[in-house]
């Protein structure tokens, strides 16, 4: 993964204060690229990931608070980019609201959707589809003008898009899915892309409720060595890492031909080269997200 075109790209992630969002942005600054992470709420969380970006490359990232249920903020955190590093070839939208939001023993108690708060209902879509909207539409000009763009959504597996009790988290992936087709088709040909990343299982994040975070993934595992297919029926949780070099090939140059994909980063097989583990990582090509 050594020879990506990452040295010098500039790469925003949201949610870059823990989870997926931290281990992106690290992953990014010692693949070369400079990277500017937000987080909507806690800025400790985010002071810990500059720290940990400056111990592998200082100067390469820059955080800032910066909600993306707000366009106003979302403008700002473009600005802040163009204005820190000249440009912006990639955009990660990795900030969520989880079930949690909502109601914190989701796992066992699996409430239904009437007993959901309305106005945590509220937050989980403006954070996870709306704001995913608003980051996109203000970072799109500027890599339509440069011919150049990498747009990354993550999203869940399909069982979790319908589970019992999560919701509106469900949902709003699986509309996000929904969009990030919409936007592939109207971006064809630009030279930006939007593709769809998920981990293919539970991951060990805060998303899960439990026990240490970050010590609760399955020992030794090793993504892209069991049985395809599987998608969200994983016997334990994934490691979160394993969400790092299918990030990294998807933000550089290599993955040009990628738009409107589904990439399972359980499936992405490190002992093959970068394009045929993206292959096999990657769903068949669908017009649309299959949720029932």
């Amino acid at each position: 993964m050594h020879d990506l075109s990452l040295e010098g790209r500039t790469v925003i992630v949201t949610g870059a204060g823990r989870g997926f969002g931290r281990l992106m942005v690290l992953g990014l600054v010692a693949a070369g690229a400079n990277v500017l992470g937000t987080v909507g709420r806690n800025k400790p969380e985010l002071d810990e990931t500059e720290a940990l970006a400056a111990e592998q490359r200082p100067g390469k990232f820059r955080g800032i608070v910066s909600d993306v249920s707000r366009y106003e903020d979302c403008e700002r955190c473009v600005w802040d980019a163009l204005k820190a590093f000249g440009r912006i070839d990639g955009l990660i939208n990795n900030a969520a609201r989880g079930p949690l939001e909502a109601n914190d023993d989701y796992v066992s108690a699996k409430p239904p959707f009437w007993e959901a708060p309305p106005e945590a209902y509220g937050r989980i879509v403006e954070t996870n589809l709306i704001g995913a909207f608003y980051m996109t539409r203000a970072a799109v000009p500027s890599m339509l003008e440069q011919g150049f763009g990498r747009i990354i959504n993550l999203s869940t597996s399909r069982p979790t898009m319908v589970m019992q009790g999560l919701a509106a988290y469900g949902a709003t992936k699986a509309g996000l899915e929904a969009a990030t087709v919409q936007w592939a088709k109207d971006l064809a040909g630009t030279g930006v892309t939007v593709n769809v990343l998920l981990p293919g299982g539970a991951a060990d994040t805060a998303l899960i409720p439990g026990g240490e975070i970050g010590a609760r993934a399955i020992r030794d595992f090793k993504a892209g060595k069991g049985a395809g297919g599987a998608e969200g029926l994983v016997a334990g949780l994934l490691p979160a890492e394993i969400m790092v070099p299918p990030t990294l090939w998807l933000c550089s140059d290599a993955s040009g031909d990628y738009n409107g994909r589904r990439i399972i980063a359980k499936e992405w097989d490190l002992d093959l080269p970068p394009a045929q583990a993206a292959e096999a990582a990657t769903d068949p090509k669908a017009d649309a997200p299959r949720v029932m």
